[in-house]
């Protein structure tokens, strides 16, 4: 267990994904003055479940992910950074905000990959890449059909599963995966059941 500062957004940051922020709040600038004299300066991320990332009062979930930052660059209103998804966390506890979210965490344990475990991943790669393409047929995707992925197996489930076209509800159902099979598996039927409403109805008789 250990003590870390969190960043509640309204999105699901995935190990292995990069994280683009843009931090105004003073609360937040707090937090990243006191990380960066750490290294590596992390911080976990979590989606709130209810209200709004400004001014806190949301409720979150209880699985996120550590984030390190990679990159930044400061202004005089405020920091744009970049950072990268780490490892896994649970939310045991969370703490009094000194200004900003803290809590109480412990890692969750890696998943572990498998060598014969690679005709799932590469079934699981096709059924992502084919349902954003029928979704970038239907209106603007965050993700290209074409995006590159790691060559790294673990790191490639990982990002197969951040770039599905997906709700944020899935996205923490895959996050919370125990193992590498089960977070596989799982990402082929939400694709399978994704596609579905993407295809167009047949055409009335007329």
């Amino acid at each position: 267990m250990t003590d870390l500062p969190m960043f509640p957004l309204g999105s699901v940051l995935f190990p292995h994904m990069p994280l683009p922020l843009r931090v105004f709040e003073e609360r937040y600038l707090v937090m990243l003055s006191r990380i960066l004299s750490d290294e590596p300066s992390e911080f976990g991320v979590v989606l709130i479940e209810r209200g709004q990332e400004v001014g806190g009062g949301e409720q979150r979930f209880t699985v996120g992910t550590v984030a390190q930052i990679q990159q930044l660059d400061a202004t005089e209103d405020f920091v744009v950074l970049v950072a990268q998804g780490e490892r896994r966390i649970e939310i045991l506890e969370w703490l009094e905000e000194d200004p900003h979210p803290a809590a109480r965490v412990r890692a969750i344990p890696e998943l572990v990959w498998s060598d014969d475990l690679m005709p799932l991943r590469v079934r699981a790669e096709e059924a992502v890449r084919r349902t954003l393409r029928l979704a970038s047929e239907s209106g603007d995707q965050l993700w290209s059909p074409d995006v590159e992925i790691s060559d790294e197996p673990a790191a490639a489930a990982w990002q197969l599963a951040a770039i599905a076209p997906v709700g944020e509800l899935d996205q923490i159902a895959l996050l919370r995966s125990t193992t590498m099979k089960g977070l596989l598996e799982a990402l082929i039927e939400l694709m399978e059941s994704a596609g579905e409403s993407f295809i167009p109805p047949w055409p009335e008789e007329g």
